[in-house]
């Protein structure tokens, strides 16, 4: 049997797919993205989620460490999870991509990816932990 390692953010993420369905159940699919957007910044202050509304995220080379530009998420949950959401048909590959690079280039190591544009919300939740960031120095000696 494999070693399962322990989900990151397991209790916040957990309340944020549960978030995630029910407005996916509540309100289907047949809205804008702007209005999706809107009902989201309801239920995360309904639930007392701390939380920002397009934050200014900065995205680090990898080789210099320096700051070579910014994203903007839809969302930051808890300052922990990077949330974007779409309404469309299908969440493209691209998307997707697109969500890994900007967690390979910031701080953040969880994000989600929510399609409300279809009868059923597509989550998509992705991790790029910091340990694998050269531009991040963690502290690796716990004598210190």
């Amino acid at each position: 049997m494999k070693n399962k390692l322990p989900v990151l953010e397991a209790e916040l993420s957990y309340e944020l797919q549960g978030v995630f369905m029910a407005i996916s159940k509540e309100y289907s699919y047949l809205f804008k993205e702007k209005v999706y957007y809107n009902i989201l910044k309801e239920k995360l202050l309904k639930n007392n989620l701390k939380f920002v509304c397009q934050p200014c995220v900065n995205l680090f080379s990898s080789e210099t460490k320096r700051i070579v530009g910014s994203y903007f998420p839809d969302f930051l949950v808890e300052d922990k999870i990077l949330v974007e959401i779409k309404a469309q048909t299908n969440i493209l590959d691209t998307h997707v991509n697109q969500l890994i690079r900007y967690l390979k280039m910031s701080k953040y190591e969880i994000g989600y990816l929510v399609n409300f544009g279809c009868p059923r919300a597509q989550i998509t939740r992705r991790i790029y932990t910091n340990d694998k960031k050269s531009f991040i120095q963690l502290n690796t000696n716990k004598h210190e």
